[in-house]
């Protein structure tokens, strides 16, 4: 069976320009909709509305679509899937986990098949390149991240700039003047990922505002204790750490007091990460939340929504919810 990519290789245009033949939802030139309808023509392809509305009723299946990429921490992203299948079933719903990196012809393929209702899409990027054709699929869809431009799609998550200030701005009330952001693998700066960046955006501002020197360090995982090292050599007045990677809170707290750091006396820590693991650390540190649980169900309703036909929110920011612990204590003056 032709899929839309093939039509797409055979006109020589993208899917999404396919799918805006298909939709009008777009102008499209008319020597371009010629090609395509050519196309369209020589393979036999069947548009997936098409195949829907030949099998008469809807499949009841979800997609998400979580590619596994480099630098992600799985088990937080399995969280956010618990809450979406979970959801998703009280509404007589299944779902279908899609983890391949597959970018727009991934989308293609499944909305080709018509296997599935609506899409959950995860690891948004700031550029993301999936969401022309997002925009333009029958397929009702619901973004767990916020690209640099989402208007016109269906956007949850917590508001990660919102807590990279939330973190920085605790620490200035406690007095700390030097801070840094440990965040994630570099890979996932390099895909310019819209969580992280947000983060970034936040913790800078929140920093710059208060007067503090600050610093942001990328980290992949098993680098704890030479990033401690590090920092101790780059910033020696460091009394304050943001940690955003999962994967080394605990390994950093374990490396700096290797190195002789007390946490909280000489140097306070805080991060944003699931409430369990923050507190399952040998000093409970102080954080915001990762609301995995909420974010996946709020992504379920709305997209529940929609199938019904009603209007939903373009945005659905959360905000950041901070817990304080033992990781945090006013700075003491030499």
């Amino acid at each position: 069976m032709a899929k839309i990519t093939d039509v797409a290789r055979r006109a020589g245009v993208s899917p999404s320009t396919v799918s805006y033949v298909l939709s009008g939802k777009r102008p499209i030139s008319e020597e371009t909709r010629q090609r395509v309808e050519a196309a369209i023509r020589e393979l036999g392809y069947r548009p997936h509305a098409g195949a829907r509305a030949l099998a008469g009723r809807r499949s009841n299946v979800l997609a998400l679509v979580v590619p596994l990429r480099p630098g992600i921490h799985v088990p937080t992203v399995m969280q956010f899937a618990v809450s979406v299948v979970t959801t998703a079933r009280r509404h007589d719903h299944d779902v279908l986990l899609l983890t391949q990196e597959e970018g727009e012809d991934g989308l293609s393929r499944v909305a080709d098949t018509a296997l599935v209702d609506a899409l959950i899409v995860m690891d948004v990027q700031l550029d993301d390149p999936r969401l022309p054709l997002l925009r333009s699929l029958d397929l009702p869809s619901v973004l767990i991240g916020f690209p640099a431009a989402p208007e016109g799609l269906t956007c949850v998550d917590l508001d990660f700039r919102a807590a990279g200030e939330a973190c920085v701005e605790h620490l200035a009330r406690l007095g700390h003047r030097s801070v840094a952001l440990i965040g994630s693998p570099p890979e996932v700066y390099v895909r310019r990922t819209a969580f992280a960046e947000r983060v970034v955006q936040g913790f800078t501002a929140a920093a710059d505002r208060s007067g503090m020197s600050s610093a942001v360090h990328p980290c992949e995982p098993g680098g704890a204790r030479a990033l401690a090292e590090q920092l101790l050599r780059e910033q020696p007045a460091l009394t304050g750490v943001v940690v955003h990677n999962e994967a080394l809170l605990e390994p950093l707290v374990d490396a700096f007091g290797q190195l002789g750091l007390r946490v909280p006396a000489d140097l306070s820590v805080t991060a944003i990460c699931p409430d369990e693991l923050a507190a399952s650390v040998r000093v409970p540190v102080t954080s915001v939340a990762l609301p995995s649980a909420e974010v996946g169900a709020r992504a379920v309703e709305l997209l529940m929504k929609k199938l019904a036909g009603t209007a939903v929110p373009e945005s659905t920011l959360l905000a950041p919810r901070m817990t304080e612990r033992a990781s945090t204590a006013a700075r003491t003056l030499a």
